[in-house]
């Protein structure tokens, strides 16, 4: 008895002198990340912080000395004002168009390379490359090279085939919604196809080749095996595809330059900060950006750790 009363006398005095190391140790670990801690939220979230009040206040830089306090009626103009609802309305059309198709021709693309053949690692490499180019190079890409009139490759083309009379249209101006969608669908569709591809081959091959010994077509394993498994990879993609586009701004600017019914939210913001000079309106509509994105960005994480522990489960 008595030796086991000191020995938990012991052990209780010796607790209180090791939780001060391990907080220090704790503390140790973390101390590194605290100056990049501090950058991003002076970054990120001291701007945004700054630009939500800026919301409240009607607040006109040519009229710097009317400034007021405005309450959420920039929000209501937001979403009253007849030119920032078409520009949510071709946000939402230009952001469900480019990643429905872009992520069609990522799974196709994706089918294709998880096949073996001589020079796949080219091929992927190849495909891969117009998700790696700036933003602006490929807007200029497409705005140039191929929709240009009079030097572009697809009047080119239209003119080896049918030669000196063949149509020379101008693309951008009979089509220009479908001239951006194409550039970013162009852009948009190696990505879908590596986290396609990813989802392809972390498949069963036991489950797949079983499906063929009991006669299964390649019709019936894709409906019934593939498709089922790339579920959240098609959730992930879909996602991550609708935060990036839905703030594109760079080929919206670059090609049509927000004219002929193409303007997004993006392009409305900065056309109403930088050429209005409306400070409270644009922060209101940018606000309202982030926020959208915010819930994008909280759905993807959820696919993203299901997907995670989806994984472990198998492991």
């Amino acid at each position: 008895m008595t030796v086991t009363t000191s020995a938990r006398v012991a052990a209780a005095t010796a607790r209180p002198a090791a939780r001060p190391s391990n907080r220090i140790r704790a503390w140790a670990t973390r101390a590194p990340l605290l100056p990049a801690l501090i950058f991003m939220i002076i970054v990120t979230q001291l701007p945004f912080v700054a630009t939500l009040v800026i919301s409240f206040f009607d607040w006109n830089a040519l009229y710097p000395k009317d400034r007021h306090f405005a309450g959420f009626a920039n929000y209501a103009d937001v979403l009253s004002t007849p030119e920032l609802r078409k520009s949510v309305w071709t946000t939402v059309l230009l952001t469900a168009t480019v990643v429905l198709v872009s992520l069609l021709l990522g799974l196709v693309l994706a089918l294709l390379l998880d096949r073996r053949f001589r020079g796949r690692a080219a091929v992927r490499t190849m495909l891969i490359a117009p998700f790696l180019l700036v933003p602006v190079a490929a807007a200029l890409l497409w705005k140039h090279v191929l929709f240009n009139p009079e030097y572009g490759l697809f009047n080119g083309v239209l003119h080896w085939i049918a030669g000196d009379g063949a149509p020379q249209p101008d693309w951008i101006s009979t089509m220009p919604l479908t001239a951006v969608e194409a550039s970013l669908v162009w852009q948009w569709t190696p990505f879908m196809m590596l986290i396609l591809l990813a989802g392809l081959q972390s498949r069963d091959p036991q489950l797949i080749e079983a499906a063929r010994m009991d006669g299964a077509s390649d019709w019936q394993v894709f409906v019934h095996i593939t498709l089922p498994h790339l579920r959240r990879y098609l959730e992930l993609g879909v996602l991550l595809g609708s935060i990036y586009i839905v703030q594109n701004f760079d080929a919206v600017f670059t090609i049509t330059s927000g004219g002929l019914g193409t303007a997004n939210l993006p392009y409305t913001v900065y056309q109403t900060f930088y050429q209005a000079h409306e400070n409270g309106l644009a922060s209101a509509a940018g606000v309202l950006v982030v926020i959208g994105s915010i819930a994008l960005a909280t759905f993807a994480l959820r696919v993203v750790s299901s997907l995670f522990r989806e994984e472990a489960s198998r492991a």
